[in-house]
């Protein structure tokens, strides 16, 4: 049964699920400034069913990755009283098992079914569902039932009053902590007036705290706010665009001046090497009245990519560079703390007896020989060695229709972390995990740029180490009649 907390939701001023903008640095600024609750960006059940979780170290934060190593979600144990998990579902048994899935590191989790966009409502999500209020109720009665934390869900009005009371009551039934209104229709857009008797009849009909949506643009200030939450009748209030073009909006001692605002996200971004596009998106939406009397400096950001870009234009290049810095220094300490040469080498012995070797390594096609493909080199070290030929074993997970692959040689079995999007590639993966364990070249061509560069380095350190030949003699011998590029 989730921990049903109404008051988590009464007299909060909440930074709203904004896609793009959503992410960690902005949820940070918005916490500083005096947000009392803080939303994820919308993301698909699917999507966070394909990731695994890595605890990083280097950053301090939890990331939830797709197999190419896409970060979906970032989180940090300070935002964790306050940042709410916001899902796009269809399905009530597909949104339960991702939200177990993120439960334990969320203050809460909400249903969005407030999207207009054709993405979410062709996909039967979003404000499609404001239209089957069985569903509704079947996903959130679940959710209710079987999770730990509290449950809401953010909605639109319907086009008549009554039939928006009547969803209200459905969902207030299925006993989520809190009701999130978006005063504006499916069909209507920003520029439409927002429907604040809406809101505010919903909040009378029912007994749990309404959240109420859509006043950005008449709020310049924590003042107006208030006052949206007043003339609404809400218990509290959610702010979208204000927030996004000036997140200083929540401080109670006034907001401030939108290149102060920017150089603190900024700071966030460095810190938590956040995509620079992403970055780019949040930036652009900063300065989204400014454009014209920035003049050069409107135009850089257009074409900036990097965080290096944004610190140039910024005037915060030295900013940056000491955060580098103060990164590479913590992983030399992590390095140095583990004192364990097989960094990132995990061993275990299966239910046959046998030992797993498991390496965080992976195929990219780009640095490997065209001639010479790790499979290869695998089968003919096993023949030079006189070894049985290698059995690769791989599995597909339903969710997801990813492979993950193990090969067997020499009585030992070796595997890798990910989960790939073919078996030809999981296969690949299995067959450099066995390579580099036992000290053979590979056949790639240069080291992979991979967008994480500590799990990069970490690679880099397992290949290099000595101690990962088992046989060291016999490798060595058996290396001397591989062609190395």
């Amino acid at each position: 049964m989730s921990a049903r907390n109404e008051s988590q939701y009464r007299g909060k001023v909440i930074l709203a699920p904004m896609v793009r903008v959503g992410t960690l640095p902005m949820r940070l600024l918005a916490l500083d400034y005096g947000a009392d609750l803080v939303y994820s960006e919308e993301i698909i059940d699917r999507k966070i069913l394909m990731c695994q979780k890595y605890e990083n170290e280097l950053l301090g934060t939890t990331d939830f990755k797709m197999a190419d190593g896409t970060v979906v979600f970032q989180t940090t144990e300070r935002e964790k009283p306050h940042v709410i998990f916001q899902f796009g579902t269809a399905d009530a048994k597909r949104a339960l098992a991702a939200a177990k899935k993120i439960q334990n590191y969320v203050a809460g989790v909400d249903i969005n079914m407030g999207c207009p966009k054709e993405f979410s409502i062709k996909g039967g999500m979003g404000a499609a569902l404001i239209y089957q209020p069985e569903k509704v109720r079947e996903i959130l009665t679940l959710l209710v039932k079987e999770l730990s934390v509290p449950v809401t869900c953010k909605i639109r009005v319907l086009p008549s009053l009554e039939e928006t009371i009547k969803l209200a009551k459905v969902i207030e039934s299925t006993g989520v902590s809190a009701l999130a209104v978006h005063g504006r229709t499916k069909e209507e857009r920003p520029r439409h007036p927002v429907r604040e008797g809406y809101i505010k009849a919903v909040a009378q009909a029912v007994g749990i705290p309404v959240i109420a949506n859509g006043g950005s643009l008449d709020m310049n200030a924590l003042e107006d706010v208030k006052n949206f939450q007043q003339a609404s009748g809400a218990s509290s209030v959610m702010v979208a665009r204000a927030a996004m073009w000036n997140c200083s909006v929540f401080r109670k001692e006034g907001r401030l001046p939108y290149d102060t605002v920017l150089r603190e996200y900024l700071r966030y971004a460095f810190k938590y090497d956040n995509h620079g596009l992403n970055t780019k998106y949040c930036v652009l939406q900063c300065l989204h009245d400014k454009m014209t009397e920035l003049g050069d400096i409107g135009e850089r950001c257009l074409a900036a990519k990097s965080l290096y870009d944004f610190a140039d234009i910024w005037n915060m290049k030295s900013e940056y560079e000491s955060v580098l810095k103060e990164r590479e220094q913590k992983e030399a300490e992590l390095r140095q703390k583990s004192q364990d040469p097989n960094l990132g080498v995990k061993k275990r012995k299966t239910d046959d007896g046998l030992v797993l070797i498991e390496l965080p390594v992976r195929y990219d096609k780009s640095i490997y020989s065209p001639n010479m493909t790790p499979k290869q080199v695998l089968y003919d070290y096993c023949k030079r060695c006189r070894f049985e030929k290698p059995l690769f074993e791989t599995a597909e997970r339903q969710e997801d229709r990813l492979f993950n692959s193990t090969v067997l040689v020499d009585c030992k079995r070796y595997t890798n972390p990910h989960w790939e999007k073919s078996k030809q590639l999981a296969e690949q993966g299995a067959a450099i995990s066995c390579l580099v364990s036992v000290g053979q070249h590979d056949s790639r061509l240069s080291e992979p740029a991979h967008e994480d560069e500590y799990l990069r380095r970490k690679w880099r350190s397992i290949i290099t180490q000595d101690s990962l030949v088992e046989n060291k003699d016999s490798a060595n011998q058996s290396a001397n009649n591989v062609n190395v590029t």
